[in-house]
């Protein structure tokens, strides 16, 4: 029996008990003092102190409880996250959805020419220069035209 398996097999018992009063798991404790001893192992020739090594692999222990404990605790925020982008990205998507469909009604409802002008500006994406030179006016008038189409188009709307 090699100095380290001599080690396991008297501090096993204690290191599994350390773990089950931090996780109250005794499969996860058993996964975790796995995970201690085969970082004792492959740290072992750093062991100053070999009469403390109980303590020693109780600090291992809590270390590899801790690194569990973050990666789970980082994991559940990253799906809460995920669940809560989803469920705010569907939401939001119905009431864009919904505002649109209202906002159409509401621009249908416009007379001429502010309809036809805020349709050129935001759905033809055509400037207001443009636009007044279409209409053979000011581009002054197609400024004032288009904000009183969105002026209506809110009042219509709210």
């Amino acid at each position: 029996m090699t100095e380290f398996e001599k080690v396991f097999e008297e501090n096993r018992e204690l290191v599994f008990r350390y773990l089950l009063k931090l996780t109250r798991d005794s499969t996860l404790s058993e996964e975790l003092t796995q995970e201690t001893f085969f970082r004792a192992y492959m740290n072992y020739a750093s062991l100053r102190n070999k009469e403390k090594v109980s303590v020693w692999l109780c600090q291992i222990a809590k270390n590899t409880y801790f690194a569990w404990y973050n990666e789970q605790k980082k994991k559940a925020s990253l799906d809460e996250l995920e669940t809560v982008c989803m469920e705010e990205s569907m939401e939001d998507a119905f009431v864009i959805e919904e505002l649109s469909r209202e906002a159409l009604r509401c621009l249908h409802g416009l007379e001429e020419p502010y309809k036809e002008v805020f349709m050129l500006s935001v759905f033809a994406g055509l400037s207001l220069k443009e636009i007044s030179s279409m209409f053979g006016k000011s581009e002054s008038w197609a400024q004032v035209t288009f904000y009183r189409a969105k002026q209506k188009l809110l009042e219509r709307m709210r």
